[in-house]
């Protein structure tokens, strides 16, 4: 994980967050799949860097990446 993400209990329940603040890495993944821009998150959070954008990306593409998934099965129709 990159040190530019910190997961603490204290903070947020946990969530990870892009370090020395409270900014969620789910807010910026959000941000971006709304249409922001790398410069319009920025200024919208003059705390964070373009890097910080990068490392919440990472550590998305982390997550799923090594994500596991179990599949179930589909319930069986009751006898009747």
């Amino acid at each position: 994980m990159s040190s530019r993400i910190e997961v603490n209990p204290e903070v947020l329940l946990g969530k990870p967050v892009i370090a020395g603040t409270r900014i969620p890495v789910y807010l910026i993944l959000n941000l971006l799949a709304s249409g922001y821009s790398y410069e319009r998150i920025i200024e919208a959070y003059p705390g964070l860097s373009q890097e910080d954008i990068f490392a919440a990306l990472s550590y998305a593409e982390q997550r799923m990446r090594y994500e596991e998934v179990h599949l179930l099965k589909p319930a069986s129709a009751p006898a009747s």
